[in-house]
């Protein structure tokens, strides 16, 4: 199944990000499509984040992103980035 279809990959990538980047925000209340990094995004993710979240991806689903554009990328959403760790 493809990741931006998997209802349980999201929620887990959603709390993944809020665990590592310390944010103080209910998991639930990030919008698949809203963006994750960038004066638009509600999270404020900065480079800082993305190095934390790149290192938890490569522990727990032993994917490692190691270009920072290529990260920018990939986490442009949660749907990308859930298509990203199962493309289906």
């Amino acid at each position: 199944m493809k990741g931006s279809l998997d209802e349980k990959l999201k929620m887990d990538l959603k709390r993944l990000i809020v665990e590592e980047c310390d944010i103080t925000i209910d998991p639930g209340e990030i919008g698949d499509d809203d963006p994750l990094f960038g004066r638009d995004a509600r999270l404020g993710l900065d480079s800082i984040d993305a190095l934390q979240i790149s290192i938890a991806i490569q522990n727990r689903f032993n994917i490692l992103i190691a270009d920072s554009k290529q990260m920018r990328k990939v986490m442009k959403s949660m749907n990308t980035f859930a298509d990203f760790i199962q493309p289906g």
